[in-house]
């Protein structure tokens, strides 16, 4: 940021926490949370006879200290980096705890991250030690027959055939011991960590560019918690499902909560049958991104609609009639008596069995990490799971703004949380301030600097705008901001979530337009939706919602051109982060002849 940007910039709204911290660090908050709810239920996970296990918080606690003892033995201690590379499963959530109550900071690793990209973060953040769930993650983290980077000890959560591996029993038989020769030495570890002690390190996306370590204090994580919970929306008796990536701030703040409240959570990772295991377990809470959103509402769209007949135009009407109540509602109207009739005959018919479909007791429903399209978010609502839509970002701890059950507003994301302060720049940017901003980038500090101004103001490189209750609405990007050849800018992120919500047979909509004389469209599409359709209909599918979305846009806005891709966009050619956000560069070089080919055939 400039040297004199401050003084340009005006402040929007500003609240305070009223409460100061109970306790320092994440672990010690995390053992008396443990005593406090004893033999209840904390976790819930698949077990090897494909039911379900439970654990209480005093075997959560058990299991997290002996490991904790186990790490302490091996050497690893207060400050020292121990990664995590594996998918969502309880003994991630087991390694964090040891990870924590031993005094060290943990740092996230993808399952999916490449052998460079892992050799980059474990170099860079200098970890002493790592667990690593399987043989491939394992394979990542040799070179010449030895331990990249300060590796010293590597723990491996499945057996691998590897004796210089530590196998997870292994871990729990050293941790043992320790314990019986020296008992308190986990609680003298955890009681010793500061406020201003490391706690982990989380890698950006990398979207552009190397991704950068965010260092996050205790503080930051005390904070956060402490604020969510002053909310009093999530109580002790809610049961989560929990099935996002660990690895990402999303998935760890969502166990820094649990920490903080005390709730129980079902864990399990496996993304491809969230929707069984919703009607199996029946939460009360979840947390997810768009995609998750989209995906449900698409796959319910098209069965409902390829009925065909009466079943086709009851499911529509039902619609209409829950977004029009859901809008008036929003708007201040009032729903009138007959309205409100048609509204109950709308769920007896049609809502009721949605919500069934998803465990029929879910309460809270929590939507974050990228742009939530307002279309999906009212017919949420309308079939009564309104999604809470929040911002936030790894730097800031995850979450800084919220809706809530009581003060819901689609098309934002909600009010700040107490303590952080924000303001607007004079180009639109988003600015954040509080006990919620990270430490600074690990090892970076001149790309700190570029972010967090001499006050503490965090630049987040995004835009929007608040309005008079303090609501925050997202624009898009500052990055992410094409401006075409004829100087106009586009904000590609809100188009294409309205192309997807206009068209469930949509996967991935990528927007092209930096330095173009128009915006086109590269279309991946959605298997679950397009499965069984030839690519003519598939393509004239994505031919209506284009031309729906573009009766909204200004003239500079609209799509002239789009193709369908021959594949969809992943993780290992780089097109997208493993958190899924795609990387625009890196797609356009991959696709280039296909982008060129639409300039062509339009000038043509």
């Amino acid at each position: 940021m400039a040297g004199n940007a401050a003084a340009t910039r005006k402040a929007v709204t500003m609240t305070t926490l009223s409460t100061a911290p109970t306790t320092v660090s994440v672990g010690a908050r995390f053992l008396a949370t443990c005593a406090r709810f004893g033999t209840t239920e904390a976790f819930r996970h698949p077990g090897t006879d494909g039911g379900w296990t439970s654990l209480s918080w005093n075997d959560l606690s058990s299991r997290a200290q002996v490991l904790a003892a186990g790490l302490l033995a091996l050497g690893v201690g207060r400050g020292d980096r121990v990664a995590i590379a594996a998918s969502t499963r309880i003994e991630w959530v087991l390694a964090d705890l040891a990870v924590t109550l031993a005094g060290a900071a943990t740092t996230t690793v993808y399952p999916n991250t490449n052998a460079e990209d892992v050799a980059y973060i474990l170099g860079d953040c200098g970890a002493v030690a790592v667990f690593a769930e399987d043989a491939d993650q394992v394979a990542k983290l040799r070179a010449d027959g030895h331990w990249i980077g300060a590796i010293r000890s590597v723990v491996t959560f499945d057996h691998v055939e590897d004796q210089s591996a530590i196998g997870w029993d292994d871990l729990v038989a050293i941790g043992r011991e320790r314990l019986r020769t020296d008992p308190s030495s986990v609680r003298e570890a955890a009681a010793s960590v500061g406020a201003d002690d490391l706690a982990t390190i989380i890698y950006t996306s990398g979207t552009t560019g190397r991704p950068k370590g965010v260092e996050l204090t205790n503080a930051n994580w005390r904070y956060l918690v402490e604020a969510v919970a002053s909310q009093d929306v999530l109580r002790p008796e809610h049961l989560q499902l929990l099935w996002l990536p660990l690895s990402h701030v999303f998935g760890k703040m969502l166990l820094a909560i649990q920490y903080e409240i005390g709730f129980s959570t079902v864990i399990d990772g496996r993304v491809d049958r969230i929707v069984d295991t919703l009607a199996a377990v029946r939460p009360t809470m979840m947390a997810a991104a768009p995609r998750i959103f989209e995906k449900i509402h698409g796959k319910v769209q098209s069965v409902a609609t390829t009925q065909g007949g009466i079943r086709a135009w009851v499911f529509r009407w039902a619609f209409r009639i829950g977004i029009d109540a859901m809008r008036r509602l929003q708007d201040g109207r009032g729903v009138s008596i007959g309205r409100r009739a048609a509204l109950a005959v709308a769920d007896r018919l049609v809502f009721r069995a949605i919500r069934s479909r998803l465990g029929g007791r879910l309460e809270v429903l929590v939507c974050g990490s990228a742009a939530l399209a307002t279309p999906i978010a009212e017919w949420f609502a309308a079939a009564g799971l309104p999604l809470l839509e929040g911002y936030g970002l790894t730097e800031a701890t995850c979450v800084s703004f919220v809706n809530r059950p009581n003060r819901h507003r689609i098309g934002t994301v909600g009010q700040a949380l107490p303590g952080t302060e924000v303001r607007i720049a004079d180009d639109g940017e988003i600015l954040l301030r509080g006990p919620g901003v990270m430490r600074g980038y690990h090892q970076l500090p001149e790309a700190t600097a570029e972010v967090i101004d001499s006050d503490g103001w965090f630049a987040t490189g995004d835009v929007g705008e608040i309005d008079a209750d303090g609501y925050l609405r997202i624009t898009d990007r500052k990055k992410d901001l094409a401006k075409t050849s004829g100087g106009k800018y586009i904000a590609p992120t809100v188009i294409e979530s309205a192309l997807k919500a206009a068209c469930p047979q949509i996967g991935t909509a990528v927007v092209i337009a930096e330095g173009r004389k128009f915006a086109s469209l590269l279309v991946s599409p959605e298997p679950d939706t397009t499965a069984g359709m030839p690519p003519d209909a598939v393509e004239a599918a994505v031919t209506r919602a284009v031309a729906e979305v573009n009766a909204g846009l200004n003239r500079w806005e609209t799509i002239k051109q789009f193709r369908l891709l021959p594949r969809d966009l992943s993780v290992e050619a780089g097109e997208i982060t493993p958190s899924l956000k795609v990387k625009r560069a890196v797609v356009a070089e991959h696709f280039a002849d296909l982008i060129q080919s639409m300039y062509q055939e339009h000038q043509s």
